[in-house]
């Protein structure tokens, strides 16, 4: 009985934040070594469902870039990255739309239907959702850095998007962005799902994280931060404390912030219904960015 009573508790719990968030928009990014882990994309693929059902609008992009690296070795075809983007030629190009579209876009949707929910894949082989340009980095000198077909989403499809998700279908979209022209270009997943939640102005954007959050001290699990604003993550860079992998998705974040989002996540895409316990829960498991620290958890 004590167990029912505390299953009630966790539903009223959640209740308020199912009221707060639906007929909202939350874009999730997945990708990294979660993508590996079969059992926690499963029990990811539960929580969009649940979202969903409970009348939040989920969009899932996906990168795949481990998968990517492993498809081009296959090919005999050496990874180069120039400021940690992934050079695209043609061929790498082509290995890249493959992986993502067929070999990882597609099974989520399989498995999102096999688990009694609706999804349809966002891209350019069946209804292109991201806009993009050439993406132009420059090197220490000035100077133009060749990156291939790189690029980076400059529009979205956002009639497409919202008639998906009116239609109760969980859009997924892989990180391949088709510029006016017709030219498909590699995009990175983080900046992408980030583009989607700023041009709709989601209610959230979630990245999934193979860590629990942002940590004052890497090596102290205990000094993880619930609760960030922009200008503390501001000097979190400045400190050095937010770098390397965590770095692009924190940028990214604020960003987002910046253009109307109202709250960033970042979890761990390891851990089975993270996003569920973030989202719906009073205390969360991860880290949550707001643009003003005035702003409460939730």
């Amino acid at each position: 009985m004590q167990e029912a009573i505390q299953k009630a508790e966790v539903l009223i719990e959640a209740l308020g934040w199912i009221r707060r968030f639906r007929g909202r928009h939350v874009v999730i990014k997945l990708g990294g070594s979660a993508l590996d882990q079969q059992d926690a994309v499963k029990s990811l693929l539960t929580d969009v469902i649940f979202m969903e059902t409970v009348g939040m609008k989920p969009i899932l992009v996906h990168g795949g870039g481990k998968a990517i690296s492993r498809a081009m070795k296959d090919a005999d075809i050496e990874p180069n990255f120039v400021q940690g983007r992934r050079y695209t030629d043609a061929a790498t190009l082509d290995i890249a739309c493959r992986v993502l579209t067929r070999e990882v876009c597609q099974p989520l949707v399989d498995e999102i239907i096999r688990q009694g929910g609706h999804a349809k894949p966002l891209h350019f082989g069946t209804d292109n959702c991201l806009v993009g340009e050439r993406l132009t980095l420059k090197a220490d000198d000035g100077s133009d850095l060749d990156l291939g077909f790189v690029g980076h989403v400059a529009d979205i499809n956002r009639k497409l998007l919202e008639e998906t998700c009116q239609a109760g279908i969980i859009p997924v979209i892989p990180s391949i962005a088709v510029d006016r022209s017709g030219q498909r270009l590699n995009v990175n997943a983080d900046t992408a799902a980030a583009a989607v939640a700023r041009l709709l102005r989601a209610e959230k954007l979630v990245f999934l994280s193979d860590v629990p959050g942002i940590y004052r001290d890497i090596n102290d699990e205990t000094s993880l931060m619930s609760h960030l604003d922009w200008a503390g993550c501001r000097k979190l860079i400045a400190e050095g404390v937010i770098d390397a992998g965590m770095l692009p998705k924190v940028d990214a974040a604020l960003e987002a912030l910046d253009a109307g989002v109202q709250k960033v996540h970042i979890v761990d895409g390891r851990m089975s219904h993270s996003v569920l316990i973030e989202v719906y829960s009073n205390t969360g498991v991860g880290t949550e960015i707001v643009r003003r620290t005035t702003e409460s958890r939730g």
